[in-house]
């Protein structure tokens, strides 16, 4: 099914395919969401089948988190010159090979290969950035509840994972726990492939809200510009005052 026959589908039945857009993105944060949190409910088998030490683990878990941080205004980066479906595609393998690495190591520096850097770089260019992207792309009435709900996503996941792989992890082992997890992962991605489009003018719509479509824009043709632009932006941030603001709260 092509996008303008899906496009015809939805908008049958009145509905605006921003929100099958923002829907899909929505399970894509849910299901990066739960393998991040994942990470919780695998730190005391670990310890017992390798005997690895509990700061060695948590080395790992905050190289993850680290890279997660960090990958958000690249991730904008790469959203904006690749688009939505090829980046939410990328991340999520990403994040799949890092899953299915961890259940196959045997050492930790496969671990922290596996969990800290593959999944850390997945899990980034899923972030935050992803939902803002998307709302400010599809939505111009109805931005604040779109955001809100994508926002929300990533308390979701880990509430409705979490008991699931604890319990899992418990009556079959924490292998089968990231089984789980993988084909969350599989889900979100083949959802995120068959239903994800860049724009509203790659279906022949407006924005939600608007009348006129909006042609889209070309992003930076070099890829050291695609690099750059957003350290440039970075660099532009840091002279005003809300920014530090901001960064001092990440402290407290």
């Amino acid at each position: 099914m092509n996008s303008f026959s899906l496009t015809a589908f939805f908008a049958a039945r009145r509905i605006h395919y921003g929100w099958v857009v923002l829907g899909v993105t929505f399970v894509v944060m849910l299901a990066t969401a739960g393998a991040m949190g994942a990470s919780g409910i695998i730190i005391e088998p670990l310890e017992k089948e390798f005997g690895w030490a509990n700061a060695n683990i948590s080395t790992a878990l905050a190289l993850r988190l680290a890279l997660f941080g960090l990958m958000g205004p690249f991730a904008a980066a790469f959203i904006n010159r690749f688009g939505l479906r090829a980046v939410v595609g990328f991340a999520l393998s990403l994040v799949v090979a890092g899953v299915c690495g961890t259940i196959a190591m045997g050492s930790l520096w496969q671990f922290v290969l596996s969990w800290g850097v593959v999944i850390g770089l997945g899990t980034g260019m899923t972030a935050l950035v992803l939902g803002a992207t998307v709302a400010t792309r599809w939505f111009t009435a109805r931005r604040g509840l779109a955001v809100g709900l994508l926002t929300a996503s990533n308390a979701t996941g880990q509430l409705v994972f979490l008991p699931l792989l604890a319990s899992v992890s418990q009556h079959w082992g924490w292998r089968m726990a990231l089984v789980l997890v993988i084909a969350m992962l599989l889900t979100a991605l083949a959802l995120a492939v068959a239903f994800l489009r860049d724009r509203p003018a790659d279906v022949g719509l407006a924005p939600y809200g608007e009348t006129a479509i909006v042609a889209s824009p070309k992003g930076p043709a070099k890829l050291s510009a695609l690099f750059l632009s957003p350290l440039a932006a970075l660099r532009e941030a840091s002279h005003s005052r809300v920014f530090w603001v901001l960064f001092a709260t990440f402290f407290i």
